[in-house]
């Protein structure tokens, strides 16, 4: 597999898992850390820390993708420049094409020689 394989990998898994992140979360304090309190003035289950923790993941899953897109963007630019080095060999090898010659003016030039 190469580096690239690996990185795309890691980077589908890392926006699946911020949008599981996300999509916990609820903007005006609901969602999944409202149903770990309980409500009222139990503070059991530690809304506040529910809170911060669905915070903290989102900033370190999305500063992750960031950097995992950006490293992705390294090894895609590293293969293509063996690829490229290929190209050109190719391409230096290569005939080129010449442009074929009028074959009008010597059909004529022949029928008046023969007659």
């Amino acid at each position: 597999m190469s580096y690239f394989t690996i990185f795309l990998i890691l980077i589908v898994l890392v926006a699946f898992f911020l949008v599981v992140v996300i999509m916990v979360q609820n903007p005006k304090g609901g969602g999944l850390s409202s149903s770990f309190g309980g409500g009222g003035n139990q503070q059991i289950g530690g809304v506040k820390k529910t809170g911060d923790f669905l915070d903290k993941a989102t900033w370190f899953l999305g500063t992750a993708l960031i950097v995992l897109i950006l490293a992705s963007n390294l090894t895609i630019d590293s293969s293509n420049t063996i690829d490229s080095k290929a190209l050109d060999e190719n391409e230096a090898t290569e005939m080129p094409i010449s442009t074929p010659s009028n074959t009008d003016d010597t059909s004529t030039s022949d029928n008046t020689e023969n007659k």
